[in-house]
């Protein structure tokens, strides 16, 4: 996806408006997980996570892997970097 650094920004700080999502990121910072780890302790089902880590995805925030029936999800730093950089310029 060929998008300019504001619209990578303005993907990156629709993702995060999820609380969701956030507990994704959260849990992804300690290392890669299925979809059916990342969906137990939360109260929605896999479908609707899959569907928020399409989001993330999209985003660039995270990236999924394919080993065997196995799809993990690893945490992507970069867009949130670039996040807190341009947050950071408002200090």
């Amino acid at each position: 996806m060929n998008t300019s650094p504001a619209d990578r920004l303005s993907l990156t700080f629709a993702a995060l408006a999820d609380p969701t999502r956030r507990v994704i990121l959260t849990r992804l910072t300690k290392g890669d997980a299925t979809v059916s780890e990342l969906a137990e302790p939360l109260p929605i089902s896999v479908q609707a996570v899959s569907k928020h880590l399409r989001v993330l995805e999209r985003a660039g925030l995270i990236t999924r892997t394919r080993s065997a029936q196995l799809r993990p999800s690893q945490l992507r730093a970069a867009p949130l970097k670039d996040a807190a950089d341009w947050l950071g310029s408002y200090q």
